[in-house]
């Protein structure tokens, strides 16, 4: 299985970027997604985190400017991020529970590689 993200790049503070996180080789399905994003010398920090109904849980640091979404269809989830900061700036990560078989008793979290966001004018 791989998680691919993409949309990083260097934005402008106040603008606005669209991440995208594509799951792809033997899945059953997809549970829980989640947006994370990692500075060098910090922990990974929880942004979002979906439910595989799209019930979405938020952590402050992403409330009211960031917005989580799937589409289980695609094995795809996104981010929009609006109104970025200078201290938005990060590497993002997504990760994903995946059943990989039908027969699976446990899902398994995989994680892809990141997308840097650079957030300056």
């Amino acid at each position: 299985v791989q998680l691919v993200e993409s949309g990083g790049g260097l934005v402008q503070p106040g603008g606005s970027l669209r991440l995208s996180c594509v799951a792809s080789g033997i899945i059953f399905s997809v549970e829980n997604m989640g947006w994370f994003r990692q500075v060098p010398g910090k922990e990974r920090e929880l942004l979002a985190m979906m439910d595989i109904g799209g019930g979405t849980n938020y952590t402050d640091s992403a409330k009211g400017r960031f917005t989580a979404s799937r589409d289980n269809a695609k094995n795809t989830a996104y981010l929009q991020m609006n109104s970025l900061k200078p201290e938005d700036s990060a590497t993002y990560y997504c990760n994903a529970d995946i059943r990989h078989y039908a027969y699976s008793l446990h899902s398994y979290t995989h994680w892809g590689r990141g997308t840097q966001v650079t957030v300056s004018s």
